[in-house]
């Protein structure tokens, strides 16, 4: 039964009179709606019961509008979702339709042909609209609730439309079970989920086989009314866009009603999926074509992993990392016993008398010359091969350090107490002229360089540890307040876009989004306190061997400095503290979080290398630190302007080449040469003497080779820079570090064998654990689980399930075998050279 009404003056008048007859009734009806027709300032509303599954074909005019009523059956117990589907059949309208539709708890309204907005307010036009009605709770078991859809338009002439109201099929989610249902930017999907009882965390997955068009879903609270469009559906709850993959991590506590809409919204454009950028010719209040943008989604609902993983994942991080201290103090147990074995077997210098020293040296063991210890001949020009007799390398093994008599150990001795340091007498006029003959020998050894107080060394090195301790806390604290601030904003805006986590495999605890991400940062602490703890054990032992007048500690072996070492132990622990503090909220703002302790580490691991056989000349913290600066400085320079930009590459790839230039020669010449404006001048000297008037090779062959090598690599590394053009180029700075540390590390290694020295067990033990270790932990950091050189979305294409405990994926098992490998390389380092604690400096060769 249709009715009509006046809508102007209101109240209407209804035309319901009890007592006339059906005929009566139903002439009266017809001519009060030809009345009404004839009246051009009044529309006629015309209210029809509807029916759920039915398309009602439809006219509507500003002269007329109709409202259709409809009602259901709610349930307490029962969720029955309810869409209104719209079409446009009119081909060409000036004014659009508009379509109301009141709950009993809410009004959604929506025009059709439906505009919404993209980039740049670009307009697209929507002639099928689809919504889906919002569910408001009820408190009785079972009532009938009515709505009704009101259908008017300002268009003077006839518009056609379809209309059709249906229930929806599964609109509440299962657990674990998979649901298919398509979306486009004018028909969005939302579903209803319930906590089962014994479920506090759920993530939500939604996955699709076509990467294009860009998606968004979103978590959304039970209420109305829903945000379920393109220009909405940030306004609250948790939301990510999305191509193949979206997931997020849902806890019930954040819901107090233990349910939550999951609503997906296909975009208008795909901007903001990495899709292409397209400019079009716009005029005033041009349309687009918004094209076919369907999109077939899965959406499934499966329980997160309980408290129990929680603390599994805990007690094997810190099972892992606390067996190294274990396995640590076993070592130590076992290396003491051997070492009372040994002062049981031979007698120490302490227990000596001058005359037993004496007749010991005059058994015949005369040492060789300073220029043939090991395999090198005298001539420097070529490399003998013939070993050093039994009973020689049985002196040296035993009382290696009575290779001088005790008139030179004492001289020596009083001359390095009595040395000081090099810029306190600089101003004598022979001390250049000194510094130049010792350092331009065509072979040097330890002792050359080794001739400053050890006093005043081990001030100059300590200085590194107290300035990285200095760093740490000043680039700490605001890193810590930033990405605390990053996590807040996350939490309270609900936007998952912000940070770059591996979503399938991101476990929340507390405010923090994925604490696994952080947790198995631990190693980075806790083996950068084991080798503090180590170097501080040798620092002592060393120190007491000084305090008794050891002449094994005073004049033989690699200059003992532990500086360095402490701070190669402190930059561990800050890698792991800035690298927890960017996996809180991952992103290209803050990746430099990640690396800058990494180029530290680097650098000093090459510092101390160089340091081993030059600890006269080493760099000092200032001007280390100084350098270290201003590659982190590049990093973010790159980071915000090295992406594409050609300009950025030049300067780099320039600056660049030039530094390897400036370094290779400081490191060929020992430091014994000046820039300044003579440098042209004495360069084409050298050429004109070495090349043109005479061919004579390289006097420093080793070092020739060195700076060859690593002049060919950073120059092939500075063209793929500047050709490829990375868009990480915090990894490519990183690689060069990286590259260069590997290829003086292996040199070194190689001089080391090359010279006649040995490999302890323990050493050679570490240096093989370290290269297997640094072989899994780069397969397991290659996996590239997200990356924040693309899109949100596109990153989330490479998200991937947890692989160990269920609690940690491939990169939190980088973190565990990267800090183990980091660790066996400082061990590496610390031990390597232990073979020539014996030894004294003077038979040592530089390289």
């Amino acid at each position: 039964m249709s009715r009509c009404w006046k809508s102007r003056p209101r109240p209407s008048v209804r035309l319901c009179l009890p007592g006339l007859g059906s005929v009566v009734l139903r002439v009266l009806e017809v001519l009060w709606v030809s009345v009404c027709l004839v009246h051009s300032d009044s529309s006629v509303v015309v209210q029809k019961e509807a029916q759920f599954g039915v398309s009602y074909l439809d006219t509507v005019t500003s002269h007329n509008q109709t409202i259709y009523s409809f009602n259901h059956t709610v349930s307490r117990n029962k969720t029955e979702g309810v869409r209104v589907s719209v079409e446009l059949l009119s081909e060409t309208t000036k004014s659009p339709i508009l379509f109301v539709i009141r709950q009993k708890q809410a009004v959604l309204s929506f025009q059709v042909p439906l505009i919404l907005r993209g980039l740049y307010q670009r307009k697209y036009q929507y002639t099928q609209v689809g919504r889906t009605l919002c569910q408001p709770p009820t408190l009785v078991a079972s009532e009938t609730q009515f709505f009704y859809v009101d259908v008017s338009t300002l268009s003077s002439t006839s518009v056609h439309y379809q209309l059709r109201v249906s229930r929806v099929e599964s609109f509440t989610l299962q657990t674990d079970k998979k649901f298919s249902f398509n979306a486009t930017p004018s028909q969005p999907q939302f579903f209803k989920y319930v906590f089962p009882d014994g479920v506090d965390t759920v993530i939500v997955k939604v996955n699709s086989e076509k990467n294009f068009p860009c998606s968004v879903m979103s978590i959304q609270d039970i209420q109305c009314p829903v945000y379920d469009l393109d220009n909405n559906v940030a306004f609250i709850g948790m939301y990510q866009t999305m191509t193949k993959k979206g997931a997020v991590t849902v806890q019930r506590k954040d819901f107090p009603s233990n349910s939550f809409y999951v609503v997906v919204v296909v975009k208008t454009e795909d901007e903001a999926c990495g899709g292409p950028l397209k400019f079009y010719p716009l005029l005033p209040d041009e349309l687009l074509d918004a094209g076919n943008r369907s999109k077939t989604l899965d959406v499934v609902v499966s329980p997160a992993i309980n408290s129990e993983v929680y603390v599994m994942g805990m007690l094997f991080c810190l099972g892992i990392f606390l067996s190294f201290y274990v396995l640590t103090f076993l070592v130590a147990c076992i290396e003491n016993k051997r070492m009372n074995r040994k002062r049981e077997g031979f007698l120490q210098p302490a227990d000596m008398s001058p005359a037993e020293t004496a007749s010991l040296l005059g058994k015949g063991l005369t040492p060789p010359s300073p220029y043939e210890y090991g395999s090198f001949a005298d001539n420097g020009s070529t490399m003998s091969s013939e070993p050093v007799t039994d009973s020689l390398a049985s002196a040296e093994g035993t009382y290696g350090y009575m290779e001088r008599s005790m008139d030179t150990v004492g001289r020596c001795r009083q001359e390095s107490l009595s040395s000081v340091e090099e810029d306190d007498y600089d101003t004598l006029a022979d001390i250049d002229s000194d510094k130049n003959i010792v350092r331009t020998k065509k072979y040097l050894c330890v002792s050359d360089l080794a001739r400053k107080d050890k006093r005043v060394l081990n001030k100059k090195y300590q200085i590194y540890f107290w300035n990285i301790s200095t760093i740490a806390v000043f680039y700490a604290l605001p890193v810590i307040q930033l990405v605390i601030t990053y996590q807040t904003v996350v939490n309270v805006t609900g936007n998952q876009d912000i940070c770059y986590y591996n979503f399938l495999c991101a476990h929340p605890l507390g405010a923090l989004s994925s604490f696994n991400n952080i947790l198995s940062n631990l190693g980075y602490v806790m083996l950068g306190l084991l080798f503090l703890l180590i170097v501080l054990q040798r620092d002592i032992l060393h120190n007491r061997a000084l305090m008794r007048n050891d002449i094994t500690a005073l004049e033989c072996g690699i200059p003992k400095h532990f500086g360095l070492f402490y701070a190669m132990g402190t930059a561990l622990m800050m890698e792991g503290l800035l690298s927890a503090c960017y996996h809180v909220c991952p992103n290209y703002t803050n990746f430099q979080f990640d690396t800058s302790f990494m180029y530290m580490i680097a650098g000093l691991c090459m510092l101390k290398l160089y340091q081993k056989r030059h600890p006269d000349i080493n760099a000092s913290a200032y001007t280390a630190y100084a350098c270290l600066a201003a590659v982190i400085f590049f990093s973010v320079l790159g980071v915000v302007f090295g992406k594409g930009n050609t300009a950025f590459w030049i300067v780099f790839s320039v600056i660049h080449i030039l530094a390897t230039l400036l370094l290779s020669t400081q490191l060929y010449y020992m430091g014994r040469w000046k820039l300044d404006s003579g440098i042209l001048r004495r360069m084409l000297y050298v050429i004109y003497t070495d090349c043109v008037r005479q061919c004579s090779g390289p006097m420093y062959i080793d070092r020739m080779v060195l700076l060859v090598m690593g002049n060919i690599v950073n120059w092939s590394l500075a063209a793929y820079g500047l050709i490829k053009r990375p868009n990480d180029f915090a990894s490519y700075l990183l690689a060069i570090a990286i590259c260069n540390l590997l290829l003086y590390f292996a040199f070194y290694i190689i001089m080391k064998l090359r010279s006649g020295e040995r490999i302890r067990c323990l050493a050679l033990v570490c240096i093989l654990f370290t290269a297997v270790v640094w072989g899994f932990a780069l397969f397991f950091f290659f996996q590239g689980l997200s990356t924040w050189q693309k899109t949100p979305a596109e990153s989330r294409e490479h998200n991937r399930d947890c692989i160990l405990l269920s609690f940690f994926d491939d990169h939190d098992i980088w973190h565990f075998l990267s800090s183990i490998a980091m660790f066996g390389s400082f061990l590496v380092l610390l031990t390597m050279d232990d073979d020539l604690d014996t030894v004294q400096r003077d038979k040592i060769y530089v390289f």
